[in-house]
């Protein structure tokens, strides 16, 4: 068994300049434990998606379901389903997380603090992403420097040393107008929101159209004057947010 502690030196060195194609193969090849993709469903995660079934990769593909999803969203998720024939995993929060947040604080409380904010995160999209992640070898993410200044300085290869896997980051490097080229010479499904100026789409009150020359993920809690992250891959650099 080849385990997480390859260097990533040597990683970055065997994975640097291959295709999307070639790099997914080539990951499947080295690890043999689970490889699972995480699909927020936006431009980078149906790209790849799309080379994932197209090459038939036993790699598990799962999306989280945060119930506060745009409808363009979920049109989105039933058409890669249909397209592609194969199953897309959705984890949900747990209920009695949600029925306790909103009852004691109410629905929109991400509005009123920051703090309020990130445990709805913790509750909506860290918690179940733990769950999807458990027992996974190896990480798949649709994460790319040009994305924010905070995934600027991101790596393709990372170790999640909170829930001990590595991460591969395959379109860290990409720009957009190579993914809307691919999107449309696979035909593959994209939601509409993006013709919208929506390039990051996330829960449906965290998410607005962002203005030209404005970060892509500057839509993304708007409201708040720090890095547009919900916590998802604080793995590689602090702890894992728990919920208050």
């Amino acid at each position: 068994m080849i385990l997480n502690n390859t260097p990533l030196q040597t990683l970055h060195a065997d994975f640097a300049g291959l295709t999307l194609d070639e790099a997914l193969i080539a990951l499947r090849q080295r690890f043999d434990g689970r490889i699972a993709f995480s699909s927020s469903l936006g431009l980078e995660d149906q790209v790849i998606t799309d080379a994932i079934f197209r090459n038939g990769l036993d790699i598990d593909v799962f999306t989280l379901d945060t119930g506060r999803n745009f409808t363009e969203t979920y049109d989105v998720l039933d058409a890669t389903r249909q397209k592609y024939g194969k199953p897309i995993k959705a984890f949900y929060p747990q209920t009695a997380a949600i029925e306790r947040y909103v009852t004691i604080k109410g629905i929109n409380a991400i509005y009123e603090s920051v703090e309020n904010r990130k445990e709805c995160c913790y509750i909506r999209k860290i918690e179940p992403l733990n769950r999807a992640l458990q027992g996974a070898q190896v990480w798949i993410t649709g994460l790319r420097a040009a994305q924010s200044t905070y995934r600027a300085d991101m790596n393709l290869f990372e170790r999640d040393e909170q829930r001990g896997l590595l991460k591969f980051n395959p379109l860290l490097h990409a720009v957009t107008s190579d993914l809307w080229t691919y999107i449309r010479k696979y035909d593959i499904p994209y939601n509409k929101l993006h013709s919208e100026f929506y390039p990051s789409i996330g829960c449906a009150p965290c998410t607005r159209a962002v203005a030209v020359g404005e970060d892509e993920r500057s839509g993304r809690w708007w409201w708040e004057s720090h890095n547009q992250e919900c916590g998802l891959h604080d793995g590689t650099r602090a702890p894992v947010r728990k919920a208050a």
